[in-house]
Formats: C-alpha cells, sequence, structure tokens
C-alpha cells in the first residue's frame, strides 16, 4: 500500500473550489514536489493530508488516506495519532508555528509526551538528540532558548527536530524555505537530503520554486488552478516538459548562468560615464546599534555610487546589513558615521528618493484604501486639487498594470503580486530620480517576481530611473542589475559588473553564495551539494 493515496480530492471554501478532482500517490521513503504559482492549491493538499481542514468550514470531498488512515473518516483520536506520529508538518513561518513564551526544547518535548507518554526526563532528552540531529549548535543548551532567540534557518531547523521527534514515515514541508536567505536554504535542503538518505521517511514538498524541487525530491507534481497540469520523475519534467505551463513556470525562473537584459546603462557599470550621472553617492557609511558594550555596527565603512538609469545590486545573507543601508540610502536611518550625497546634495529629499518594501502588506495601511496610500506623496508635496490627485493615481495604478477602478480597495484585496504593485505606484508618486528596492520579490512565487521585475526594468528605461536593488536571491540580482556589491558582516566584500562577480567571482564567500543557489537540473543540484559540502570543509 502506498505511503499516500489521494484519490479525486476535492476542496471547497464557500463558492471557490481550490482543489478540483486531484489524485496521485506518494511510496513509502519517496519525495514528491507540489509545484505551483500562488492560489495553485499546493497548501490546501497538504493540509488536507493531516485532516487540518475538518471544523473550518470548507467541503472536501474525494478519498485521502496517509499510512492507511482514512482522514475523512477518521475519528479526533486516530487524526491526533496520525498528526505527528506517523506524518508530520513543517510550515512556512516557523515564528507562527512556535510558542514565544515557551523554550524550543521544552516545544519538542511536549509533542514527544503527547504521542509516546515518556517521562519529562525521556522527553526533554529526545528534545535534545533531535535538535542536535538537524544541526544546532551546543543543542543542550540552545534547549533553553525561546524562538526569538534562534535565527531564522536555526527556527525552521528547529521546526523540522519537532517533526522528526516521533520518527514519523511522511514529512510535508509547506514552503519550508521561502523567508531564508541563499546559503540557510541550501543547508535546509541539504538537511532534508540526508534526513531522508538516514530514516527512509517519505517527503511531500510544497514549493513555489521550481530550483528547490529540483534540489529535493524524485517526482514532480505541477499544479494550476487546483489541478494537476503535469506529473512525473523531476528530471523529465524539469527537462523536458510536455505541459505548455510548466514550460511557461520554467521559463520564469530566474537563473545565475542565464544572459541578461541589456538595459540603458551598460555604459555606466563600465564606467565610462561622467561625474554628473552620480545621483547617489555613499561614503565610508557606518551604523551602530546598541551602547557600550553592547554596541555592534550593522553596516561598517560602506561606500558606493550609483548613476543615472543603472541598477545596484546588493547582496548578503539575512544579517549582512543589506536592509539597513537601503534604509540610511533612503534617510530612514541616520547613519552613525560616514557620509551621502544625492546628485550633490547632502540631504535626502523625498522627492529624489524613494523605498519599495519588502512586505508590501505592513507598508500599507489596511484601514486606508490603496488609491489614499498612493496619493499621500502627491499631497505631502502640497497637491491640493483633489482631481489632478485623482487623476494622477488612476494613471499611476495604470502604469503598474492596475485597473483605476481598484483605487478604493483594501490592501486584503490584492494578492501579493498586486500589492508589491501599489508599493511601487506609491513610490512612483514622488516622481523620484532613485528607487530603493528592499527585498521587493523574495515572498512573490516565480512568474509574480517576472511580472515585477520586468515592470521595473520597464519604468526604468522609461524614466531614466536609478535603482538600488537588495534581495538574497542572486539569480534575481542578476537578471535585473548593471552592477553587484557583495554584503557580509556590514561590509561590502566584492564588487563589480554583474559579468566579472558572477563570471570570476574573487572571494570564497561570493563562490559560497553562488554555490548556494538551486539548480533546475538534479544532476548539476548533487553537483552543488557535493562543492557546498567541500567549500564548508574548506
Amino acid at each position: 500500500m502506498s505511503l499516500v493515496q489521494v484519490t479525486d480530492l476535492t476542496v471547497d471554501f464557500g463558492d471557490t473550489r481550490a482543489v478540483d478532482r486531484l489524485s496521485f500517490t506518494l511510496e513509502e521513503g519517496a519525495a514528491l514536489g507540489l509545484v505551483g504559482e500562488s492560489g495553485s492549491g499546493k497548501s490546501t493538499v497538504a493540509s488536507a493530508l493531516l485532516g487540518l481542514h475538518r471544523g473550518t468550514g470548507a467541503g472536501v470531498g474525494g478519498s485521502v488516506r496517509v499510512g492507511g488512515i482514512d482522514v475523512q473518516e477518521a475519528s479526533g483520536e486516530e487524526l491526533r495519532r496520525l498528526r505527528g506520529g506517523k506524518a508530520a508538518m513543517v510550515f512556512q513561518d516557523p515564528l507562527s508555528s512556535l510558542d514565544p513564551y515557551y523554550a524550543v526544547g521544552d516545544q519538542i518535548a511536549e509533542v514527544y509526551r503527547v504521542h509516546t507518554r515518556a517521562s519529562r526526563r525521556a522527553a526533554r532528552a529526545r528534545a535534545v538528540e533531535v535538535l542536535d540531529r538537524v544541526g544546532i549548535p551546543d543543542a543542550a543548551r540552545r534547549a533553553r532558548s525561546r524562538p526569538h532567540e534562534f535565527s531564522g534557518g536555526m527556527r525552521q531547523r528547529a521546526l523540522i527536530a519537532m517533526a522528526l521527534a516521533c520518527e514519523p514515515r511522511l514529512l510535508i514541508a509547506d514552503e519550508p524555505t521561502t523567508a531564508l536567505d541563499v546559503t540557510v536554504q541550501a543547508q535546509i535542503l541539504d538537511l532534508l537530503h540526508v534526513l531522508r538518505a538516514e530514516t527512509g521517511m517519505g517527503l511531500l514538498l510544497v514549493t513555489h520554486d521550481v530550483g528547490v524541487a529540483a534540489e529535493s525530491v524524485d517526482d514532480v507534481l505541477v499544479m494550476r488552478y487546483g489541478r494537476a497540469v503535469e506529473r512525473g520523475p523531476v528530471r523529465e519534467v524539469l527537462g523536458a516538459p510536455r505541459e505548455a505551463y510548466t514550460r511557461e513556470l520554467l521559463g520564469a525562473v530566474p537563473r545565475v548562468d542565464a544572459p541578461r537584459e541589456a538595459s540603458t546603462a551598460r555604459g555606466s557599470a563600465e564606467g565610462d560615464a561622467s561625474e554628473a550621472d552620480v545621483v547617489l553617492e555613499a561614503v565610508d557609511l557606518r551604523r551602530e546599534f546598541g551602547r557600550g558594550k553592547r554596541a555592534f555596527a550593522a553596516v561598517d565603512g560602506v561606500s558606493l555610487t550609483v548613476r543615472r538609469g543603472e541598477t545596484l545590486g546588493v547582496v548578503g545573507e539575512s544579517g549582512s546589513g543589506k536592509t539597513t543601508l537601503g534604509r540610511m540610502l533612503v534617510g530612514l536611518l541616520e547613519p552613525t558615521d560616514g557620509k551621502l550625497h544625492y546628485g550633490g546634495v547632502d540631504k535626502p529629499d523625498a522627492r529624489g528618493v524613494q523605498m519599495v518594501f519588502q512586505d508590501p502588506v505592513s507598508s500599507l495601511n489596511p484601514r486606508r484604501s490603496i488609491g489614499e496610500s498612493i496619493a499621500d506623496p502627491l499631497r505631502a508635496r502640497g497637491e491640493r486639487d483633489e482631481a489632478r490627485v485623482r487623476a494622477r493615481v488612476n494613471a499611476l495604478l495604470e502604469r503598474v498594470g492596475l485597473d483605476p477602478a481598484y483605487y478604493g480597495r483594501y490592501p486584503h484585496e490584492f494578492s501579493g503580486g498586486q500589492r508589491q504593485r501599489v508599493g511601487i505606484a506609491r513610490a512612483l508618486a514622488a516622481e523620484p530620480g532613485i528607487i530603493v528596492c528592499d527585498e521587493p520579490v523574495s515572498a512573490l512565487d516565480v512568474t509574480t517576481q517576472a511580472q515585477v521585475t520586468a515592470l521595473l526594468a520597464e519604468l526604468q528605461r522609461e524614466l531614466g530611473l536609478a535603482l538600488v536593488f537588495i534581495a538574497h536571491d542572486l539569480a534575481v540580482v542578476r537578471q535585473v542589475s548593471d552592477r553587484v556589491a557583495v554584503m557580509r558582516q556590514g561590509r561590502i566584500v566584492e564588487h563589480g559588473t554583474v559579468d566579472e562577480v558572477y563570471g570570476a567571482p574573487q572571494q570564497a564567500y561570493t563562490k559560497q553564495l553562488l554555490a548556494a543557489v538551486p539548480a533546475l537540473d538534479p544532476e548539476a543540484a548533487a553537483r552543488r551539494r557535493t562543492a557546498r559540502r567541500e567549500l564548508a570543509a574548506a
């Protein structure tokens, strides 16, 4: 009998059908990737395997069997034995999955005790054991830490440890690396690969990142609008896709080895532009946080220039200082030391420099319509004619690919990609010369990423904008940038044109970042996994 057997699964939320007659199987020890855009129904399927829709008002039809248990017909007690015992789930956001009040080790021990009736002492020992197994250093001590004391990668490892505590036969990982930088993502994927090999557990990986699937699974099931579009061995589906939608999905994936489009600013990247083209210059920027012995420099001695019409990419791991640098460039943070010059002016002008934030949900007021949010910069400049404000906002909405009729709608009524378009429209309202984009596509699926980056490139060509593009995704940065600055521990460790940095990196850290980028070819993914081990050991 298959470990997972799904037959004609349907899931309805009111009048919306999220999953439509989906069927698939997963054998013991195998790995299957559910791949598709946001809204394709992937996470809904994952939740259905553990009966998580029960009691939510969702209508679930068809048959779901996991480890011999009929999930649809199972009693509450049977579901409790299934969840965590035979099958366990790792969610996308570990902060919302871990209780902020309790120590991480205590939360893992509680799961173990519920399923095994072990003593408190044995449960605590098991918690330390699995934390050590997933690579948490000094596991006995860190087991007493609370979630906020862990980094993002460590929190995700802790969730995997919790899932492993009861030795499940199936691990369901729902977008487990989406919020992580490229090196931590690679570490988590390598960990899942090793755990599968050692324990023989099955893996169902839900992801919108095709490269992540290539690194991790045997078979791929491509989903769209709740239906299966294509299924087969990962090498066949990604190497020679049969369906047009699969080809479209693969075509949207940014690649570090793909040639980038020429932009209007290539000449400035080679250094033949005049000094008059420099719209932003940073000299020895430093930003400290904390006081006394606890003071530390998030940005330490960074110098850079940005010219009219070009894109400077800034890459690095989480904690490297990228976002702090970006906030100083737009004037949201004052440098502790160093100088900033904006086209010869020493103070940032709101009209001259704007920012597009990583999370459009938190940067937009949920109680105000998106039209009113876009209008704020216009009113801040002194525009009092409401007819002209409305006309300008409508033009901006249209320019970023949104219907002007959306003026009165609220942020929650939009998808992630649409909300990011609203953020871009708001930045454009002030008619800036420079836009700093802080991880603008990190939370978006690959097709939406491609749409947003294409929009930014089009606006840059049309308006002559200078862009500072901050991201941890090296493939996206290669696609959009003229020059790249690699940051580590608050400093720029390598800087040059895209071809120089990606084609012939000089620093070991840059090589390590590039080796961590997922490859679409499973064989190349295996070679990179080996390269990562060698770099880590060097």
